[in-house]
């Protein structure tokens, strides 16, 4: 695993051996920032389930402007730690070990420009995650959210507020953006 662009590109992040993560593959991450480049210098960022921060550093290293990171396995948060560590990262960010639905649910700040959700593939959650990411006020009208998920999850296109703009298949991973529906 590596930073695959921007300010610390090429930087390897810590190794690790923890069973309950698997992380986004620098394929996807690589295809994930090509699509957004555009929208990732001066975002606010929510690496939701962030396991090692790949993605959430990803972003940091590409010029958004901050990235919270939410995660409530212990383990995770100890290499995203020193991930941070490693990077020697300066730019802003938050560290919050809470449940991420719990989180979603009840979010009250300022919403987010960009939202990585990489739930554990373990638990097949991804149709729920996105049900409580529609009903929390963690996004604004032009928010773009991708969520991770196994081949045989459910997923939705629509999530009542929420629409799937784009899929992209990954082997047995697949990469769904979705983004608020425009006003009426």
């Amino acid at each position: 695993m590596r930073i695959v662009g921007g300010k610390y590109k090429g930087h390897h992040l810590v190794s690790f051996q923890a069973s309950h993560i698997r992380p986004t593959t620098d394929r996807v991450k690589e295809s994930l920032f090509n699509i957004w480049q555009n929208d990732v210098p001066e975002a606010r960022v929510l690496d939701l389930f962030c396991g090692t921060g790949s993605l959430g550093l990803e972003a940091l290293s590409r010029g958004a402007r901050e990235t919270i990171f939410v995660d409530k396995n212990p383990k995770s948060i100890d290499i995203l730690r020193k991930n941070i560590q490693k990077l020697k990262i300066n730019e802003p960010h938050q560290i919050i070990t809470k449940d991420a639905l719990s989180y979603a649910k009840s979010f009250q700040g300022d919403p987010f420009d960009l939202i990585f959700i990489d739930p554990p593939f373990t638990q097949e959650m991804a149709h729920d995650v996105m049900l409580s990411v529609a009903a929390s006020k963690l996004f604004h009208e032009r928010t773009l959210i991708s969520i991770e998920s196994g081949r045989r999850e459910k997923i939705e296109d629509d999530y009542g507020t929420l629409y799937r703009y784009d899929v992209r298949e990954f082997g047995d991973k697949f990469l769904s953006l979705f983004q608020p529906k425009a006003a009426p």
